[in-house]
């Protein structure tokens, strides 16, 4: 895929936390004020024309882990949290389509009344055609983290690179909040992620990115123009990628 000349890549896997939607002073629940300013984001980026698929999780709604811990069965717990990232899919179509995005929403859960299923194919295609696409109910099965979702549906549609939005501005040596003498990685191969331990994304989805030699870009999704400026290709949050692909 070539990028257009506003940007430095054409199809973008961006990855956000449940949490992205909760209220502003915290807590559980969806805020709609929060969901206007993602997909004004998110608009932005289109704008560029940028093909944007989206993953989000369900940690504003229902942590699986919780439940586990208090005895539930690990396959209900996990299938709490995909439905979640259904409704978190739901609140940001609809924010989207109220700032003007086309936007549809793909589950691996079967919910015929409300999203279409996941079909690869007819995701790619909505991305040609300019819409974007969230696709949620994690990867259709327990165990597995919106992280791995996020990997394995960046492999299928073939992204140019998954962007992991978070409130910090990258990746740094130690927690900046903690240790002022924090410095920030402009650059990481995924070779030396797992050397110095740093947890990018759990595991299995780091692994995946790894073989498929897909980029990660994290950053701090709430900076003002940092999305922007990391699809344009600017030195925006941290890179990890192969060593060939300084930007």
């Amino acid at each position: 895929m070539k990028p257009t000349s506003q940007s430095r890549y054409t199809r973008v896997l961006l990855k956000l936390s449940g949490e992205a939607l909760s209220p502003a002073h915290g807590g559980f629940g969806i805020d709609p004020e929060q969901a206007t300013f993602i997909a004004r984001r998110i608009k932005s980026v289109c704008a560029l024309g940028v093909q944007v698929a989206i993953v989000i999780g369900a940690g504003n709604l229902w942590r699986g882990a919780g439940g586990v811990a208090r005895g539930m069965d690990q396959s209900t717990a996990d299938h709490m949290g995909m439905i979640g990232t259904v409704m978190n899919g739901l609140a940001l179509q609809d924010a989207l389509e109220h700032e003007g995005v086309k936007t549809r929403v793909q589950t691996a859960i079967e919910m015929n009344r409300v999203a279409e299923p996941y079909i690869r194919l007819r995701a790619i295609r909505h991305l040609e055609k300019g819409r974007v696409v969230i696709l949620a109910g994690g990867t259709g099965s327990p165990y597995f983290t919106t992280d791995t979702a996020a990997a394995l549906r960046g492999a299928e549609i073939h992204a140019d690179v998954i962007v992991k939005a978070t409130k910090v501005d990258g990746v740094y040596t130690a927690d900046p909040k903690k240790d002022p003498n924090a410095k920030r990685f402009e650059f990481l191969t995924y070779e030396e992620c797992l050397e110095r331990k740093l947890q990018i994304m759990d595991l299995t989805a780091f692994t995946l990115c790894m073989e498929r030699k897909m980029p990660i870009i994290v950053l701090d999704f709430w900076a003002d123009d940092a999305l922007e400026a990391a699809v344009r290709g600017e030195h925006v949050g941290t890179l990890i990628a192969d060593a060939d692909m300084h930007r």
